[in-house]
C-alpha cells in the first residue's frame, strides 16, 4: 500500500482569506488573553512589515498598524480540517483526520482511477491551490512515515521499504515526531537523525525511554500497523462565512457565495452526490436572516452552475437590512447521475446542456416563467397538453401526426387551393363537457413550400381551418 499525507501547515489563516476580500493585505491571526494579546499567524504581506508570529500584538502595534486582524479560532481549524477531509473522500475510500493539520489518503488503490502518483499528486495540488490552502505533500509506504517526512519534504514520492529506511535515517530527530523531551535526550547523547537512533541496541533504548518511543520507531518503519479511524461525510452541508464589515448589494455578496458554491461542490464530489435544493441565509444584525431557497428540478454539482443558479436567486430579492454573515444549507442531497455526453464534442464552448439552460432560465426568470409540456389523454388538439412545472410528459397518442406549433385558436387558411399530403383524420370527441368537436384534419402543403395542419367540419361545408404548423 502507499500513502499520501497532505500536510496543511497554515489551515488558520488560509481558512481566514478564503473569506477575505482582499487577501493579498497584510493579515495577521491574534490570539491570548485580553491582557497579553499576541500574534499567532501572519499572511506574507504582514512578514513584510516586519511582524512575527509570537509578537505581542501591542509591539506589533508600536511598528505598524497597516495591518487587519482576526481571531485565531481553533473551532475554525477543525471546521477547516474537516471539510478539506470531505473533499478528499472523492479520491481514497481510506481518509483519516489522525494527525492534526494534515490529511491521510491511501491511494495505491487509486491509482487506476486517477492515473500514476505523479499524475495523481498533481491534481491534488491543483484543487487545493483553487480551494485557497497551503499545502505540502509526500507519499510513503505507510501513513506514519508519511506524515513525518511531510515535516521536511515536499513533493516526495517513497516507493519501498529499502528507500524508506535511507531517507527516514536521514530526517533530524526532533522532526520525527517524538516529543520535545525526548528529542531533547537524544539531542544530549550526540544523536542528531533517526539513522543513529536506529543504529542503538533495542535493549537500550527500552531501558533508557519509554515504551512509546520503540512503538513510534516501529511504526515509522512500517514493522507496526498505525491504527487509524477513517472519516465519513456528514449527511449535509452547512458552511457559514462571517464578513468583516456590513454588506448592502448584491454584488459585494457574490464573493463570499462564490466560495460557499465552490465548497459545496468540492463536498458533494467527495459524496459522490449532488444537490437538488440549498438554502442561503443572509444573516443581519438585528432582525431574523434573509433565507434565499434554491431548488432545481434534478441533482447538480458543478460548482459554476451552482453559483449562477445561487446568483439568479440572489439578485431577485431586496436585501433588507446589511449582511454580517453568509451562510449555505444543503441538506437534499440525492444521487447524482453524470450526463452522457458524445466522445468527440464538436462545439463544447457553445452547446449547453438543455438541464443547465433550464435552470438558469428558472433562476433569472422565476419558477413560473418556465414550463414544460405534458400530453393528456384527450383526442382534441388544444385539449391534448398542458403546462407543467418540470420535464416530465406523457407519451403522446401513438401514430398521430401532430403539429409542433399549434394556433392558440384557429384561424381560416388564406390559400384557397392547398396541396393535400395526408388525410382526412376525423376526431369526434368533448361531447360529454360541453366542447363537442366534429372535425376532419389534414396536412396540406403551401404554394410556398409550408406545411400546416387544417380541418374543416365533417359535413364538408366552410372554409379550412388553420389549427397548426410543421416545422
Amino acid at each position: 500500500m502507499r500513502w499520501a499525507c497532505i500536510l496543511l501547515p497554515q489551515l488558520a489563516l488560509d481558512g481566514v482569506l478564503r473569506g477575505h476580500p482582499t487577501p493579498d493585505a497584510p493579515l495577521a491571526l491574534v490570539t491570548g488573553t485580553p491582557q497579553r494579546r499576541m500574534l499567532r499567524a501572519l499572511n506574507p504581506a504582514a512578514r513584510a512589515l516586519g511582524l512575527r508570529p509570537g509578537q505581542s500584538l501591542t509591539s506589533a502595534h508600536a511598528m505598524t498598524r497597516d495591518f487587519a486582524m482576526a481571531e485565531y479560532d481553533s473551532a475554525d481549524i477543525e471546521r477547516w480540517h474537516r471539510f478539506l477531509a470531505a473533499w478528499a473522500y472523492r479520491f481514497s475510500s481510506q481518509v483519516s483526520l489522525f494527525y492534526p493539520r494534515a490529511l491521510l489518503l491511501e491511494v495505491q488503490s487509486s491509482f487506476g482511477l486517477f492515473g500514476p502518483w505523479p499524475q495523481f499528486e498533481a491534481r491534488l495540488r491543483s484543487e487545493l491551490a483553487e480551494l485557497g490552502f497551503r499545502h505540502r505533500i509526500v507519499a510513503a509506504p505507510n501513513p506514519a512515515a508519511a506524515r513525518m517526512l511531510a515535516n521536511a519534504h515536499d513533493g516526495l514520492a517513497v516507493t519501498d521499504q529499502a528507500e524508506l529506511h535511507l531517507i527516514l535515517g536521514q530526517l533530524p530527530v526532533d522532526r520525527a515526531g517524538w516529543s520535545r523531551e525526548v528529542a531533547t535526550a537524544f539531542g544530549r547523547m550526540g544523536l542528531r537523525s533517526v539513522r543513529q537512533v536506529m543504529a542503538l541496541p533495542r535493549e537500550t533504548l527500552a531501558k533508557r525511554f519509554p515504551a512509546d518511543v520503540l512503538r513510534h520507531l516501529d511504526t515509522l518503519l512500517g514493522v507496526r500497523p498505525l491504527a487509524l479511524g477513517c472519516y465519513t461525510p456528514p449527511d449535509e452541508f452547512d458552511v457559514r462565512i462571517e464578513l468583516n464589515f456590513e454588506v448592502e448589494s448584491h454584488q459585494a455578496l457574490l464573493f463570499p457565495l462564490r466560495r460557499l458554491t465552490s465548497d459545496l461542490a468540492a463536498y458533494l464530489a467527495g459524496r459522490d452526490s449532488g444537490v437538488q435544493r440549498f438554502t442561503l441565509h443572509l444573516e443581519h444584525r438585528d432582525r431574523v436572516d434573509t433565507q434565499v431557497s434554491v431548488g432545481l428540478l434534478s441533482a447538480e454539482r458543478e460548482a459554476a452552475m451552482l453559483f449562477e443558479l445561487a446568483r439568479g436567486r440572489l439578485e431577485q430579492i431586496q436585501v433588507p437590512a446589511p449582511v454580517r454573515g453568509f451562510r449555505l444549507v444543503a441538506r437534499d442531497l440525492p444521487a447524482f447521475m453524470p450526463e452522457r455526453r458524445e466522445l468527440f464534442d464538436e462545439r463544447p464552448q457553445q452547446s449547453v446542456p438543455w438541464e443547465q439552460l433550464r435552470e438558469r432560465l428558472r433562476a433569472r426568470l422565476g419558477d413560473d416563467a418556465v414550463h414544460g409540456l405534458s400530453a393528456q389523454a384527450d383526442h382534441r388538439p388544444e385539449c391534448a397538453w398542458r403546462m407543467e412545472s418540470d420535464s416530465r410528459s406523457a407519451p403522446l397518442l401513438p401514430g398521430s401526426l401532430r403539429p409542433g406549433w399549434l394556433l392558440r385558436e384557429p384561424v381560416p387558411l388564406r390559400e384557397t387551393t392547398p396541396r393535400i399530403l395526408a388525410g382526412p383524420e376525423r376526431i369526434e370527441s368533448g361531447w360529454w363537457d360541453g366542447g363537442d368537436v366534429r372535425r376532419d384534419y389534414y396536412l396540406v402543403e403551401t404554394r410556398n413550400g409550408q406545411r400546416a395542419w387544417v380541418y374543416r367540419s365533417v359535413d364538408g361545408s366552410g372554409p379550412l381551418w388553420l389549427h397548426g404548423w410543421f416545422a
